[in-house]
């Protein structure tokens, strides 16, 4: 996380006063890729990096804040009905809208914010940033009134109203419930979910940020999500999640093939969620690593989310012995997650950035992550 003494000093320097710390994380998803807004199951954690601010109330109507990554101020009126046109300010305003229709009596704040996930890279920036101030908003105005899956609901609906993007539920939700050394299989229909140990002997988690941007609004993210809306209306059923392969294969002729294709992945990745907590609870985590390798295998072929520098990527884990790759995220660039053995984990790093920047002149990033905890308050 982002130097909190760095930032509640800035906050000073710029407010003349005080304020108090919060921090939420990004995610990593270890399996469970576009089940979510089918009302499926995912498999994520929360990661040892995030979004941190520093908030105190102005006594005003006014919000005033600072992105520190950005370099970029905004100031608006929380009860303005247009709210600022810059889509990395409208996740905070979006907060706020929602705050108040729950009758949270949100007022004027200060807030400078700033965090360590790389943007575009598929690890939920934009969540963190929902859930670090539905958090601190609900601390400092709501005394604590809502609970975390009712801000994590706030946060996606943030989503859909103020910035265009029709997410699940699963990045607000891991932002929020996250625990160290756990994963979380949280059903996406129900809201149940269940904690799993994650403690790996032998082996690490390394993301590779493939350094393409992806931008969700307006992409073909939400075309994948009414593609499969069409398929269960077809099937006669709420979601893909209620959908069965025999009911997919009777309407085939009903369906185009393109929503055929997404509708195959969605239903085969069911199966492999269930097959990963199986496998968890034997510690088996070969068999974990060769469902990320299927996940992807899905993902680049019937869903289509992939890309060139990502699908190279992958290639590369598989040659070269890691136990399992795949994209991560809502795809069209970012990340790949990779569950690597120990003894290879250095000599890949190594051999993965000169082999890839030799085949595409770019310089690609690895991240380690640790499983960490959700959104706090930070004494």
């Amino acid at each position: 996380m982002i130097d909190i003494i760095y930032l509640q000093n800035k906050f000073k320097n710029i407010f003349g006063t005080e304020g108090v710390p919060y921090s939420a994380p990004g995610r990593i998803n270890l399996i469970g890729e576009h089940t979510d807004y089918n009302n499926g199951f995912v498999f994520p954690g929360a990661i040892d990096k995030g979004i941190s601010a520093i908030v105190w109330p102005n006594n005003t109507s006014q919000v005033n804040l600072y992105a520190d990554d950005l370099q970029m101020q905004c100031s608006f009126d929380i009860f303005d009905k247009e709210g600022p046109d810059t889509i990395h300010f409208r996740y905070v305003y979006g907060v706020i809208q929602e705050l108040l229709s729950k009758g949270t009596k949100v007022l004027g704040f200060d807030a400078i914010y700033g965090g360590d996930i790389p943007l575009g890279a598929g690890l939920s920036s934009s969540a963190a940033l929902e859930s670090c101030f539905a958090y601190a908003l609900n601390d400092i105005f709501g005394d604590d009134t809502l609970d975390r899956l009712q801000l994590a609901r706030i946060g996606q609906a943030t989503e859909h109203k103020y910035v265009g993007v029709k997410c699940g539920i699963m990045d607000q939700f891991i932002s929020l419930f996250g625990q160290e050394n756990k994963l979380v299989r949280l059903d996406c229909r129900s809201g149940e979910y269940k904690y799993y140990p994650w403690n790996p002997k032998g082996f690490k988690l390394l993301l590779i940020d493939s350094r393409v941007k992806h931008e969700l609004v307006g992409s073909p993210y939400n075309e994948r999500r009414l593609s499969c809306e069409r398929v269960a209306k077809t099937a006669g059923v709420n979601s893909l999640r209620e959908c069965t392969w025999e009911q997919l294969e009777s309407i085939r002729n009903k369906i185009s093939e393109e929503d055929y294709k997404r509708a195959r992945y969605v239903l085969g990745e069911t199966d492999r969620v269930m097959s990963v907590c199986d496998a968890l609870e034997k510690n088996d985590y070969y068999c974990v690593g060769k469902q990320m390798y299927l996940t992807h295998e899905g993902l680049s072929k019937y869903y289509e989310v992939s890309c060139i520098e990502l699908d190279y990527l992958v290639e590369q884990a598989q040659q070269y012995g890691i136990a399992g790759s795949r994209i991560m995220g809502g795809g069209f660039g970012g990340c790949t997650i990779n569950l690597i053995q120990e003894e290879l984990y250095e000599s890949f790093i190594k051999n993965i950035s000169q082999s890839y920047h030799k085949t595409f002149g770019i310089t690609c990033k690895p991240i380690p992550v640790v499983i960490g905890s959700g959104a706090r308050k930070i004494n």
